[in-house]
């Protein structure tokens, strides 16, 4: 499998796209004003302490305050604490703390004192003394290896915290790894000085920016290419990559042709694409993607496609195509939480199992945890994916202003009928001689044709001459019926 990454970075915005095969399976973006704030360590305060929730509200400097609940609090070993919240923290302490989530909607940051740094092949854990390695490196040998590597450094530094391999670990020397703890343990030591001389509220340490951490995160053995169209960047990047991953050094390549990275590769079109419910597939199915609060949910119809055999193939064939795009909207949308889909029901177990086995498999590649249950008797599968930053259309959009985020309004119709109940309200309580209806152009429209003799009627039952006023201004749902 070939795999590109391509970097567009502006001044006030860094996007990042993963490409498998010649097709976008991954968008990433990052705006100079909202940068993403997972990774970062603040030193904050204690502003409430919530018992009934067993968490805390601590300020670290940004609009909300963020969240920090009593299981994510570490004891002096290094160990989750089972106190209760106010036996852990009180209001006014000064505490130091790592973002693990971003803010999300209306929700603050999701923090934790478990502090982790990570690099290119390894994550830093200074409370704990342990080692461990990736569930992703399968080679049970190479994972022995690993563990011995990280064993005897973690022993002949004593004190230096505990680390974790990373899947890029797989196969890199001893020599490399071991430079990459010195360099963590390190940079803790900095993080940790800086933390004893800063009592207020203050940023610690913060990770790295989008592009460098895309470097740092999504280059896999498969990537054959790294295309950044600005030259500030690449001379960032450059010496970056020949410091921390000097494998991928001669991999990174300065685009500047004249036409648009992401218009050469077709991305711009696939984020618009990205931004919509329906999702069509090769096979004439489709896929329906609605995003809440609470969930998301997708369902799948078989659209146009007919199959060539009986019902069943037809329906089996769409869901097993219908499970590959779902992998890709996934990561391509990133959505996270839980998320329902409702596949095509299948009557054959056999058929259930190899979609589900086929959704699984493309899951693999997915660079967030998720978690697959079985099929349901409602034929509905039910799994989660992590989320810690925003979705691509929570980036980049912002709910309607007509409909408040519902997806729908009311009809001119149902507007039409509600000025008329507004209507006789208003000339029982008052005593006026004209009354002024002010509405959107549709609904005025509507007033003066299809309900003007409805509109007639109730001028003769109340006695009063209504006149009507459109205004360019007012949604279909708006309007003001004001006294003269």
């Amino acid at each position: 499998m070939s795999e590109e990454i391509l970097i567009n970075v502006t001044p006030p915005e860094t996007r990042v796209a993963v490409v498998e095969n010649g097709v976008v399976q991954e968008i990433i973006i990052e705006r100079a004003d909202r940068s993403g704030l997972v990774g970062n360590i603040y030193k904050g305060r204690v502003c409430r302490v919530l018992p009934g929730m067993q968490a805390a509200f601590v300020d670290i400097g940004l609009e909300r305050a963020a969240f920090l609940h009593a299981s994510d609090i570490l004891g002096v070993q290094g160990e989750p604490r089972e106190d209760h919240i106010h036996e852990l923290v009180h209001e006014g302490d000064m505490v130091v703390v790592q973002v693990v989530k971003d803010p999300l909607g209306t929700k603050g940051a999701r923090l934790t004192t478990n502090i982790s740094i990570a690099s290119r092949y390894l994550v830093c854990m200074p409370a704990m003394a342990s080692t461990g390695v990736s569930q992703k490196i399968e080679d049970e040998e190479e994972r022995r290896r690993l563990r011995d590597i990280l064993q005897r450094y973690v022993d002949a530094h004593e004190g230096e915290g505990g680390f974790i391999g990373r899947t890029a670990a797989e196969g890199v020397s001893e020599e490399a790894l071991c430079k990459d703890m010195a360099f963590l343990a390190k940079l803790w030591r900095g993080v940790k000085q800086r933390c004893s001389v800063v009592n207020e509220i203050s940023l610690i340490h913060d990770d790295l920016p989008l592009a460098l951490r895309a470097l740092r995160d999504l280059v896999t053995p498969e990537v054959e290419r790294i295309r950044i169209d600005s030259r500030a960047m690449v001379d960032k990047a450059i010496p970056f990559a020949a410091k921390y991953i000097p494998e991928i050094k001669d991999r990174i390549d300065h685009y500047q042709a004249g036409r648009p990275l992401f218009d050469l590769y077709g991305i711009e079109d696939e984020i618009k694409k990205a931004l919509l419910r329906k999702v069509s597939l090769k096979s004439g199915g489709h896929l329906v993607i609605d995003q809440t609060e609470a969930m998301t949910t997708i369902d799948v119809n078989t659209g146009a496609f007919v199959g060539h055999r009986n019902l069943e193939e037809t329906i089996f064939k769409t869901n097993l195509e219908a499970a590959q795009a779902i992998c890709r909207q996934l990561r391509l949308r990133n959505l996270g939480g839980i998320i329902i889909i409702d596949f095509i029901d299948m009557t054959e177990d056999e058929h259930k199992r190899q979609v589900l086995r086929a959704l699984e498999k493309c899951l693999a590649r997915d660079h967030a945890k998720t978690h697959i249950t079985e099929v349901s008797s409602l034929g509905l599968v039910e799994m989660t994916r992590k989320r810690t930053r925003e979705s691509l259309e929570h980036v980049l959009c912002e709910p309607c202003p007509c409909c408040g985020g519902r997806g729908s309004i009311k009809t001119a119709e149902t507007t039409c009928y509600e000025i008329f109940r507004e209507i006789l309200r208003e000339s029982r309580q008052f005593d006026v001689e004209t009354l002024l209806v002010l509405a959107s152009q549709e609904v005025v429209d509507r007033l003066l044709d299809e309900e003007s003799a409805h509109l007639a009627e109730l001028e003769s039952f109340i006695g009063r001459p209504i006149r009507l006023q459109a205004e360019a201004l007012y949604t279909q749902e708006q309007y003001d019926v004001v006294l003269i």
